[in-house]
Order: C-alpha cells, then structure tokens, then sequence
C-alpha cells in the first residue's frame, strides 16, 4: 500500500476570516488523489479499479471496472474543484487543465488544508469524500462496491491521521449492509469519526429498510454519526416528469435545487419504518440538502401523523419532530437567512453550517456569507451553530484540539 498525499502546483486561493472563534466545517471536501483506488485497493480488486483515464479527444473521463463511465466523462473529472472559477465550460473541454492540474490548494495534501483552516480561522474542518460521490450510481456490483469504499477509507484515515483537525468520515455502500457494517467498524477503528451514504440503492429500497438495520446498528453501537450526502444517482431515480435528456440538461436551477430531493426523501422513510424507536440512540446527519426546508417538513409530517388517519399506520412512538430535537442534525449553506429562525423554533443545537469546499456547485464567498448568517444568531446561539454543535455531535476537541 502506497501513502499518496499530493501537493498543489497552485498557491492557496484568496481566504477570508471567519470572525467568531471556534469554527467547525461540517462537510468540507477533499480530492481524491488520482491513483488512490489502484494504490489502496485490496490486491484482488486491483485489475477493475477505479481510474481516471482519457478519451479519445484526450480529454479525461472516470472508468470503473475496465468501463468506461456514462456520467463522469467528457473532460467533467477536471471540474471537480473549480469552486470560483468563472469558466467551467472552457475547463471541461481543455485537455491541459486536468483534474490533477486543477486540484485547488490544500485538497490532496493534510498540511495544505491545515495552512487553509488557519487563514479562514477554523479550527476543525470535517472531511468528506468527491470521486465517491459519483462512482456508485455506476457500479451495481456489492463486492466491488465495498472494496472501492474500503480503498477509499484506509486513504481518508492516513490523510487525517496526524491533525485532530482534520476529521475522517467513511464512504458506506449499502449494497451489502452485512458488508457495510463491517466497514463501518473497520473504518471507525482506524480513526474515522462517521459515516455517510448515497440516497438510493440499485435495488430500489428505501433507506429505513430493515435490510439496513445492520448499519444502523454499527452505527448506534460506534457512537458514530450517520450521514446521508447527495450523490450522483442513476437516471431512474429522476423520474420523467420533464420527459427526456433534452429537455432536462436545460433546466440547470431546477437541477441545483432538486439535487438534494433524494436525501430529503430517504431521510423520510426513516420515519416510515420506525428507525428512530428500534435504534434509541442513533444519531443522524443530513448533508449538503440546505436546512431551510426542514421546518415546513417537520410541520407536515407531524401534522400528518398527529391529525389524521395516515399517523395509525406509522410505527412511530412519538412525532416526528420529537426525534429531531434529540438525535437528528442538519448541516446548512452559509447563504441561508432562515436558520436562525428555524433555530429558535426547534434548538439551535441541531444546526451546523458547510461550505463545501472545492465543489463547483458552492459559492466561494462562502465566509463572508457564513459572517453574515452567524451574526444573524442571538449572540449566545452564535458559537454553537458556528463550531460546538459540530464538535457534539462528532466528540471533537474544544478549540483546535
């Protein structure tokens, strides 16, 4: 196994501070490093590895198992840390600017991202994966699925394992609980302080399944968060509402704000079936969604459950919003102004903010909105939206650990 950490060949991008001490990001990124899945992966998987490749107009492409991908090509890898850049298109078509070229400072090397917490003042930046995001809408085979997730958490424990700053989260497939649970374990061990998963699986069941009970478990017994993060999803999830390809690629604001309707849904069915009174401690997060929406999703799901015929037929112990005030957590953009009214109706404490850094969907003015948004708190609110909530939920250290 090869430790692969790689230094930027750009300079770190113009920062900005944070104002309030004590910041916690809770859904940062990194970059995998390109040879990561053939340095890591379990010798008997390495043949159908995941690689990034180039296409014949030389412009690179994702492949999985020897194939080449339907979803991660035409020069698209090399935007996966353009946050800011003004040119998404022109990068996607320039065989020089590659994914490797592009990777912005600190996003495949610990003691980069460290220099990058210190000019944004943040203490702790809780770190998630990219190239996961897009592989498992595409790979339906279980065995590799949970070895591409097992490469990946042995490379995110190594890059984190010298900074309490730097917090690992696993990749989990569900395409085997038995699987995935024992990953999760594994992954937990060699440091990782959580987990998330994609929000479908290729067999179509809900995420409160009792298929997935095993997760769940691992999850209650580890003491660890369990995330649910928007993915690329396989096109049968989107429905055909809008009919086909064409008319959909055009509708890129309705593309950006349904991109997180699959987690909101399976977020939901863990109500349906009952989760949250079959495992009574297990702590969920729901990522990258926004956090604006949970307040009329709460309204309606208890009202629903509390005021008409459908709450008889949930196995549900109390309403749902109850759970939420105790052992559900939702991680926010900066750029929303709701959250700290929301805050004020259901406890400031199940709030965190993100910035999402480097993925191109994000804005870069990320920390002086994240200013605006703090300020915006009651200032005895204010530290723990901005970092204490964060370091609860994750058993983090105080300060900069």
């Amino acid at each position: 196994m090869t430790t692969t950490f790689i230094e930027s060949t750009k300079p770190l991008h113009q920062t900005h501070r944070i104002e309030v001490d004590g910041a916690v990001d809770a859904d940062g990124h990194i970059l995998e490093p390109p040879t990561l899945w053939e340095d890591y992966i379990d010798p008997e998987f390495r043949d159908r590895a995941l690689r990034i490749v180039r296409d014949e107009n030389g412009l690179e492409e994702l492949e999985y198992d020897g194939r080449r991908s339907t979803m991660a090509r035409n020069g698209m890898p090399s935007t996966l840390g353009a946050m800011g850049d003004p040119d998404l298109a022109g990068m996607q078509k320039d065989p020089d600017r590659t994914y490797l070229a592009n990777a912005p400072y600190g996003t495949m090397h610990a003691g980069e991202r460290l220099e990058m917490l210190d000019a944004e003042n943040i203490d702790i930046a809780i770190l998630y994966t990219t190239v996961g995001l897009l592989w498992e809408a595409e790979v339906a085979d279980p065995a590799l699925a949970q070895a591409y997730t097992r490469a990946y958490n042995r490379w995110i424990t190594e890059f984190c394992a010298d900074s309490p700053r730097l917090v690992p989260t696993a990749h989990i497939s569900l395409s085997d609980p038995v699987a995935a649970a024992a990953e999760l374990e594994r992954a937990v061990g060699e440091g990782a302080r959580g987990a998330y998963v994609c929000p479908f699986t290729h067999e179509g069941l809900p995420l409160g399944h009792p298929d997935h009970d095993p997760v769940f478990a691992a999850a209650q017994d580890l003491d660890v968060p369990f995330a649910i993060h928007p993915t690329f999803e396989p096109q049968w999830t989107k429905g055909t509402r809008m009919g086909d390809w064409q008319n959909v690629k055009q509708l890129r604001l309705l593309a950006s704000v349904q991109a997180s309707d699959g987690v909101r849904h399976q977020f939901t069915t863990l109500f349906d079936y009952g989760v949250f009174d079959k495992f009574p401690t297990l702590k969920v997060l729901v990522l990258e969604s926004g956090g604006g929406w949970i307040g009329y999703w709460m309204d309606r799901i208890d009202a629903v459950y509390g005021h008409t015929f459908i709450g008889e037929r949930v196995p549900l112990e109390h309403k749902p919003s109850d759970y939420f005030r105790e052992r559900i957590w939702i991680s926010c953009d900066p750029d929303e102004r709701t959250i700290p009214a929301l805050a004020e109706r259901f406890g400031v404490d199940r709030f965190l903010w993100a910035s999402d850094f480097p993925h191109a969907d994000h804005t870069p003015e990320y920390v002086h909105d994240l200013n605006e948004l703090v300020a915006a708190f009651p200032e005895p609110d204010r530290r723990a939206f901005l970092g204490d909530n964060a370091r609860h939920l994750f058993g983090l250290p105080d300060g900069r650990g």
